[in-house]
């Protein structure tokens, strides 16, 4: 392990009763991303990544949400799909003005200085109504939150089973004020330009080749680097890369349930 991962933050999950929603780690999958040509959204790392780098609160339960665009918690009105009796601790309306709330079901605690982003599952689209997120000091609150949608528009929304309310992101909230953002020019640094300019030419001369029709970057389809940890040169291996990431379950804390 690296020395910069050696430092490994707690997340402690609270039931606060015996069935709560289901936590798991983030799906990298999107069914949008699938329904692309040769499913080429993939090929951007940095979006399945995005998409499995956090903990999802599942829905263990269907519904159906109607919103008829009135200011008052009336104005939201829910249904159950499948009869599910805990819909109403799970789904609510609270605030009004159009916006859902979900309760997560847990009391969570992080290691000092670490607090929970809360967010929609990333690159998830929902017609109708977008999350709301929030920056959530963990390390320290003695109560829970809620995860809030708000409907852009009257309408009626399906919620369905299994799917992803509320997304966990762990952030060193703590650091944040301490980073010092630096502007300089690109020729500041030789190595830096060096590499930059070799990636350009690199990616230059592939839509080159592949716009001649060139069969063997044809073939190839698309260049690799990005997903392999390479600079163009094929050779500089990073400090650290991750081309899939694989979340750790969640378990049961011994003495708990648990074994």
């Amino acid at each position: 392990m690296t020395d910069f991962l050696k430092s490994i933050p707690d997340l402690h999950c609270y039931r606060e009763y015996p069935d709560p929603p289901p936590i798991v780690p983030g799906r990298p999958d999107r069914a949008w991303m699938d329904t692309t040509t040769e499913r080429f959204a993939y090929r951007c790392t940095p979006l399945p990544i995005a998409n499995s780098s956090g903990w999802e609160l599942t829905l263990p339960m269907s519904f159906i949400v109607t919103w008829n665009g009135g200011r008052d918690i009336t104005d939201i009105q829910i249904k159950s799909l499948d009869g599910d009796a805990r819909l109403p601790m799970v789904a609510g309306s609270v605030f009004g003005h159009g916006v859902l709330t979900f309760h997560p079901g847990y009391h969570f605690r992080t290691s000092p200085g670490w607090a929970l982003w809360v967010r929609g599952a990333p690159n998830t689209l929902k017609d109708g109504v977008v999350p709301l997120e929030g920056l959530v000091e963990t390390d320290w609150l003695p109560f829970t939150f809620t995860m809030n949608w708000r409907f852009t528009r009257p309408t009626t929304v399906r919620f369905d089973k299994g799917e992803a309310f509320c997304f966990l992101v762990m952030t060193p909230h703590g650091m944040l004020d301490e980073v010092q953002p630096v502007v300089c020019d690109i020729g500041d640094d030789p190595a830096v330009k060096a590499g930059y300019d070799a990636w350009r030419q690199s990616r230059s001369d592939f839509q080159a080749r592949v716009a001649r029709g060139d069969p063997a970057a044809i073939e190839q389809g698309w260049q690799r680097n990005y997903l392999r940890g390479h600079d163009p040169s094929g050779q500089s291996e990073p400090i650290f890369h991750l081309s899939k990431r694989r979340l750790k379950t969640v378990r049961p804390a011994k003495g708990s349930n648990g074994k």
